[in-house]
């Protein structure tokens, strides 16, 4: 017989001198922009070359603006309105948690749009060398939930044997976060770079793109059946979250992208000097 498990006592705070504290939640998206810079850095330079190192380098930049910004007005918008459209000097205090990864991903998108524009990149090309390491945050962002215990999952059986109470929270419950994380950082972050390490993939522009945006909506979607939904919010209709309505634009665009990446002619690399 086993279970159930006990939340670890975890704390938020990553360290703290005087007062500044560095949290764990914080850290996680750094660490994850940083890694997945040097990952792209050496994505774009696989055949055919769709970027150089340096144009990498200043899209870090752009993309640490569309995660944050869009992350943030995604979540104020998506999942609160009522609240915040009439007190919009809230939406600046993100120290006060409020993240939205549907939000954060139409503000990289917004960045690829104007960044591929501004250097003359493709922008499918590009695009795919990006998206194939966004689930490396995505398990890190979850895990850093779970060390906040926050986004609990449902009330669980008692067969289940992981199942787990957390700190004042009734019942014990699916550790969710580690759900996502397992889906939605190891197994899809894994799946995207065996593709991306094959050339007949990276020459259909647009394949991986497509293939991160509906595998990313089928495991959030599937993990959203496990979660508990917000309090303020509660499902939309049906038992269906709004996590699982965001993600639906993603299951059509990813679609769209994997059948047109086979309708356009092969990527043509860009002409660089190697390093």
């Amino acid at each position: 017989m086993f279970g159930p498990l006990y939340y670890p006592n975890f704390n938020p705070v990553m360290l703290q001198i005087g007062p500044l504290s560095i949290r764990w939640y914080a850290m996680a998206y750094i660490t994850a922009l940083i890694c997945g810079w040097l990952l792209v850095r050496r994505l774009v330079r696989k055949d055919p070359i769709v970027a150089t190192k340096e144009q990498v380098d200043d899209f870090l930049t752009w993309a640490t603006l569309g995660v944050i910004l869009g992350g943030r007005l995604g979540y104020c918008l998506f999942y609160q309105p009522g609240y915040y459209l009439p007190h919009p000097l809230e939406i600046f205090k993100v120290w006060h948690g409020g993240m939205s990864f549907h939000g954060g991903a139409l503000g990289v998108i917004i960045a690829l749009i104007l960044f591929s524009r501004k250097y003359k990149l493709s922008f499918l090309g590009f695009s795919d060398r990006v998206t194939t390491v966004v689930p490396l945050g995505l398990g890190l962002g979850r895990f850093a939930n779970f060390i906040n215990h926050e986004l609990v999952g449902r009330v669980a059986p008692d067969w289940l044997p992981w199942r787990m109470f957390y700190p004042n929270v009734v019942g014990a419950r699916h550790p969710s976060e580690l759900y996502e994380c397992l889906l939605e950082g190891v197994v899809l972050f894994s799946i995207m770079m065996i593709l991306a390490y094959r050339k007949s993939i990276r020459e259909h522009a647009g394949l991986l793109s497509g293939i991160f945006l509906l595998g990313y909506a089928i495991a959030r979607s599937f993990c959203e059946l496990f979660r508990e939904p917000d309090d303020f919010l509660g499902f939309i209709v049906g038992g269906i979250t709004m996590g699982q309505i965001l993600c639906i634009p993603m299951v059509i665009a990813g679609s769209f992208f994997i059948w047109q990446s086979f309708r356009l002619p092969k990527l043509k690399g860009l002409t660089v000097e190697n390093d």
